[in-house]
């Protein structure tokens, strides 16, 4: 398969040119960036030195991209990827965006949530979280990649929401990330001194992945569902522990809970259970696209805690990116992502 990777500059943009390399299967064939174009990528990220020999395009001629590709992959700030996949259209080019514009059923979310107008309302896309939706993606032509924190609070979540054991408006949904989740531009906030030996949440009570994680819930349950979604950002690279908090509904008991997890999950090779009373570390995933999960049960308040951490530029960006491309080709879905962590 042909694939180019637009934004190819950002960390999930390396961080899928890392993946992408080991992938018998693809051939990447156009990458792009507007601000460095014509540079060298392992100039930039010198781990890449000597695997891709290969300068940054820009994406002015879109087209001659498209009709070059077989699949797209699309690393670029929210807002831009309706506008690629508007133009490319009529070609038979698949897209897989690792950004926000295809994630939601309805538009006016998007817009509501991100403050960007759609343009490309009716595109045929669906919603790329591989674990819980693998048959929409063999065929679909755009895949709209699942958030970090989304996709480690959606799957921690879902086997409680599919078997009807919580209350789906009692959700709380307390997250951690590494500073990589905040991209590669320069901040203040995520300045050295500023972040070294420092916590922080931001974006208490409207940040952009909470509807997310209530589009997903909501369809697993078929409930009326409302979150409260609070992330932090912590001094380290890469990573997200999501813990998870929810009502349990009457007469739900431990076993309940413990055979929901194994029946969802029982056949999945990226997720790994730790059972009721494990703990799980991003130091454990990390670099690879396992996502590990555990539940406690509190009786004392009737609540589950379910508890999952992820690598966000793996499992929460490239490598589900990768996990998406080889269910929607027919390759084995572990082609270039059943590597081990890395530890310590």
């Amino acid at each position: 398969m042909k694939v180019s990777v637009l934004g190819a500059t950002g960390y999930a943009g390396a961080e899928l040119l890392r993946i992408l390399y080991q992938h018998p299967q693809a051939d990447v064939v156009h990458i792009t960036s507007e601000s460095h174009t014509g540079e060298s990528i392992a100039s930039l990220y010198p781990h890449l030195r000597g695997l891709y020999d290969m300068k940054l395009e820009s994406m002015q001629d879109i087209r001659a991209i498209g009709e070059d590709s077989d699949f797209i992959f699309i690393g670029l700030p929210h807002g831009h990827a309706m506008e690629v996949a508007r133009a490319l259209a009529d070609l038979p080019v698949r897209i897989i965006d690792l950004g926000a514009d295809f994630r939601f059923d309805d538009t006016a979310v998007y817009e509501e949530w991100y403050h960007v107008k759609h343009i490309y309302t009716d595109a045929p896309r669906v919603y790329g979280l591989a674990e819980l939706y693998r048959d929409a993606v063999r065929s679909a032509k755009i895949i709209g990649n699942a958030g970090c924190f989304t996709t480690a609070s959606i799957l921690a979540l879902a086997p409680l929401a599919k078997s009807h054991l919580i209350d789906t408006k009692s959700i709380i949904v307390d997250a951690k990330s590494g500073v990589t989740g905040a991209g590669r531009s320069p901040k203040l906030a995520n300045h050295f001194p500023e972040l070294y030996d420092n916590f922080r949440a931001y974006n208490v009570a409207h940040h952009r992945h909470t509807p997310e994680i209530e589009q997903a819930v909501a369809d697993l349950s078929d409930e009326e569902t409302l979150i409260n979604f609070t992330p932090h950002l912590v001094p380290m690279g890469r990573g997200i522990l999501a813990t998870c908090y929810a009502d349990l509904k009457e007469g739900v008991t431990p076993e309940l809970i413990d055979a929901a997890y194994e029946k969802l999950y029982d056949k999945e090779f990226f997720i790994r259970l730790l059972g009721r009373g494990g703990y799980p570390s991003t130091k454990e995933v990390r670099g690879s696209n396992f996502c590990d999960i555990a539940w406690h049960v509190d009786e004392r308040t009737h609540r589950v805690i379910a508890l999952s951490a992820i690598d966000n530029l793996v499992k929460g960006a490239a490598g589900q990116a990768v996990q998406n491309f080889n269910i929607a080709c027919g390759f084995d879905e572990k082609t270039a992502l059943d590597v081990a962590p890395m530890y310590p």
